[in-house]
């Protein structure tokens, strides 16, 4: 029964703060030694998809895949990439379409269960990369994103990729999307609304059919923002639909790597149906890790090289299986 409720994570007692935790890192800890080598890669839709390579000229493959309006850039991305380069693997981010700086071509771009890009960008890697072994890391958004491929793979999923790591993962949608519209996250969904709006603006050429710009706009929520442009753009019936669909935590008993979840018990953003106590369990390949404190995407605690406990606990994983 892999369950970790003991957790080494034990933050400095001015770290103790959910919300610090969270909000801290996202806006001063800075990450040297990474110099990402960009490659675009075209998709079968016409559109692009750009990857952040930090290369050591290793045979091992860590992909990063970051959250909601994030990108290679952010810390919590070039820390493990820049950890795992140290321990001799290369490392590559993937930024989701429009995240990478430039706007992507089509109305869509990404969703918290949309695959198919991951899935492509996989097996162009398996195809014409000679890596031996591939490990997959996300955060939130991109957590979900691994967890739901990984489990429609099933027992097609390449043998060269060996295990995932899942920081701070909604991996219930409909629970986690009405515990961010509290009033304790108003400061997170506002950012949140004002960049997808952002993003919407840049778009407005390519908008028809019924799609309602002023309920876009107006949106104040995750409901309202999936219910207006996030279900007609992709072909959801309504938020609540797209919610069901896009969840990982129904695909995690069909995954068959291992893979460790690691969410904060005091994690804001996410609902109680978002630690699958009962599947990690029953599964012996779901490793669930719930430290009391680390925020959403925090678990600030730097060593002397700068490193994270998250980035330390995953490369213990993927390397060592514990």
């Amino acid at each position: 029964m892999p369950v970790y409720t003991n957790s080494s994570f034990n933050p400095p007692f001015y770290f103790r703060n959910n919300h610090l935790q969270t909000i801290f890192p996202a806006l001063l800890r800075k990450v040297n030694g990474v110099k990402y080598q960009r490659e675009r890669l075209d998709l079968l839709d016409g559109d692009f998809i750009d990857l952040d390579w930090s290369k050591v000229g290793s045979k091992k493959l860590l992909i990063a895949l970051h959250g909601l309006e994030g990108s290679a850039n952010r810390p919590y991305i070039k820390a493990p990439i820049r950890l795992f380069n140290l321990n001799g693997w290369d490392g590559m981010s993937i930024n989701f379409r429009g995240c990478s700086g430039v706007p992507n071509r089509k109305l869509y771009a990404y969703h918290t269960g949309e695959t198919n890009d991951l899935r492509f960008v996989l097996k162009t890697i398996l195809e014409k990369r000679n890596y031996d072994e591939i490990a997959l890391i996300g955060f939130s958004l991109g957590a979900n994103v691994i967890l739901k491929y990984l489990g429609e793979e099933g027992e097609k999923l390449s043998e060269k990729i060996s295990k995932a790591v899942a920081f701070s993962v909604p991996c219930d949608l409909t629970t986690a999307s009405l515990e961010l519209a509290k009033w304790q996250n108003a400061v997170y969904m506002k950012k949140f609304m004002d960049s997808l709006k952002a993003k919407v603006k840049q778009k407005e050429h390519l908008i028809t059919g019924n799609i309602d710009l002023r309920k876009v706009y107006r949106s104040r929520t995750f409901e309202d923002f999936d219910n207006a442009f996030t279900a007609p753009v992709f072909g959801f019936m309504n938020a609540e639909d797209y919610w069901i669909k896009a969840s990982s935590r129904p695909f995690l008993n069909k995954i068959k790597i291992p893979f460790l979840i690691i969410n904060a018990f005091d994690d804001s953003f996410l609902s109680k149906e978002c630690y699958p106590f009962d599947i990690a369990e029953d599964n012996p390949l779901c490793h669930l890790e719930v430290p009391n404190r680390g925020g959403h995407v925090g678990f600030v605690s730097a060593d002397k090289n700068g490193f994270y406990w998250s980035e330390q606990r995953a490369m213990n994983f993927i390397l060592n299986g514990i």
